[in-house]
């Protein structure tokens, strides 16, 4: 028996080694970690346990036959993160460049039946050549098998994909249907078609940075939900993103000490006096949640709005806010699918939504239209109305018209609303009312000043939270400095909330 498990280990060192000591170091001199090394980053020291170490491919055609592939190229397994159960695999580009073959992908969907069974987080670290073209269609039926769980598993348990390399082709739709992407700079990229490719058919110049780096979609795709200095700053924002997120659509997400708002008197001086200066709606929700704890998701695309996760007295929250800061707070069609998606993620997980509203309206544009601002518009009425989490609303200043409702009106579910004193709850705002509404008789000898009379009044009779307030569609106007106290009161209340809707199939998503 005692030759039997020194064998055994033997075999286990070797099959560890992946493609060999000096593939391993050839890593060290590219500045990369090896896919064992990046979990042990991730989960807590010691509670990892591998699967499915002595798999072995089955491909027989095109050099097959003699290629060994230890570990068939993909690290697989579970361990704890903060003392819970988290799954997760890691693709080894030491082993024929990460390439999924026939047994590569089984692992990996093993791996995700495995995590949906135990109700129990994924993350996905991709360092992958693409298929394995030695195994043709066995490759690519793998990659449908992931999809398919993909899928199945969305919505039941979180899905994270974590780009520490190339992620090229057919590959890249795994993370793309993940609930969040991260990536790293200068080390990650993704794409459909790689650059060769792009100049062969098109004639278009760039390189892989430039076309599906980090950065490209990080700002401008918005494929990927965070960026990552490093693979240790991304393994650690991996970690602190999981503290948020419950295991599974059952399990309540981890509730820590409750700690106080940190700057609850800044509330008063943040917003600026003038309607029409912007601010950092960034200040505001720190000075809101607790310790100024912000886990903000997507910052760097559709930045007029804001989205991420803190928490009020020890418990997660989603948070969505219009950003003054950016195109006036208005929406826009990538704002719109922005926190769209991020209500229907918070939704199926059991997250309450707290949403901060300052927004003149939608975007006006000819490019706007055209690209479909009513279809993705209609994604953030479809998501509100759909989610039945406990839905907190603080209108901070601007409300106007159909923005006004998309962000969580009464009329769409919210289930308690408060608005500051200086809020605007209108159709639009009084010189566009004026506009369309002031019309001056032949013996007004003044009409300018008799128009900024109006405006006045209309400002002064419909421009406030009151007349909504009047109505019920506001529980209650509030002294800014007690916004965190009447969110968490709130919070409190409808922590018991049921809703049923209709039995149906699905709906049918704007998409």
């Amino acid at each position: 028996m005692e030759e039997l498990v020194r064998q055994l280990a033997d075999k286990q060192a070797q099959l560890r080694l992946g493609g060999g000591e000096k593939a391993l170091a050839k890593r060290k001199e590219q500045g990369k970690l090896t896919a064992r090394e990046r979990l042990d980053l991730l989960f807590d020291p010691g509670t990892f346990t591998e699967t499915d170490l002595f798999v072995k491919h089955r491909g027989t055609e095109l050099g097959m036959a003699s290629k060994e592939t230890p570990a068939e190229g993909v690290v697989t397994g579970f361990g704890k993160v903060d003392g819970r159960t988290v799954f997760a695999f890691s693709q080894d580009f030491t082993v024929m460049g990460g390439s999924l073959g026939e047994m590569h992908a089984q692992k990996i969907v093993k791996l995700q039946s495995m995590a949906l069974k135990a109700g129990a987080p994924i993350i996905c670290i991709q360092d992958s050549g693409g298929a394995r073209i030695n195994e043709h269609v066995d490759a690519l039926n793998g990659y449908g098998e992931i999809f398919f769980n993909n899928t199945i598993a969305s919505g039941v348990i979180p899905q994270i994909s974590v780009i520490m390399g190339p992620c090229a082709g057919g590959a890249v739709y795994s993370p793309g249907l993940t609930d969040f992407i991260f990536m790293v700079d200068q080390k990650s990229y993704m794409y459909i078609t790689g650059p060769e490719v792009i100049k062969a058919v098109t004639k278009e110049e760039t390189t892989h940075e430039a076309l599906g780096g980090a950065a490209a979609h990080a700002g401008k795709s918005g494929v990927a939900h965070f960026a990552a200095k490093d693979e240790h700053d991304c393994i650690e924002q991996v970690r602190r993103l999981l503290s948020f997120l419950p295991s599974n659509n059952v399990d309540d997400a981890p509730v820590t000490g409750a700690v106080g708002a940190v700057a609850e008197e800044r509330l008063l001086t943040t917003i600026p006096e003038s309607a029409n200066k912007p601010y950092d709606v960034r200040e505001i929700i720190t000075s809101v949640l607790d310790g100024g704890d912000f886990m903000e998701v997507q910052p760097g695309w559709a930045m007029n709005m804001v989205i991420g996760f803190g928490r009020l007295q020890g418990k997660p929250v989603g948070i969505i806010a219009n950003q003054a800061k950016y195109m006036a707070g208005c929406i826009d069609i990538n704002a719109s699918d922005k926190a769209g998606r991020f209500i229907r993620f918070c939704d199926a997980f059991n997250i309450p939504v707290i949403t901060f509203v300052d927004t003149p309206g939608y975007l006006p544009g000819v490019n706007q239209e055209h690209g479909g601002i009513i279809r993705h518009g209609a994604k953030l009425l479809y998501a509100y109305s759909e989610a039945t989490v406990p839905k907190l609303v603080v209108i901070m200043r601007k409300a106007y018209g159909g923005a006004y409702l998309a962000m969580c009106a009464k009329s769409l579910g919210a289930d308690f609303v408060m608005a500051w004193p200086m809020a605007e709850i209108a159709v639009m705002g009084a010189d566009g009312a004026a506009n369309i509404l002031f019309k001056p008789g032949p013996d007004v000898a003044d009409p300018a000043a008799a128009k900024a009379e109006w405006v006045a009044a209309y400002k002064e009779k419909f421009n406030t939270p009151f007349m909504a307030a009047a109505r019920g569609f506001v529980e209650a106007v509030i002294d800014p400095r007690e916004t965190r106290h009447y969110l968490t009161m709130a919070l409190s209340g409808m922590e018991s909330k049921r809703e049923t809707r209709p039995a149906k199939k699905h709906g049918n998503f704007p998409v």
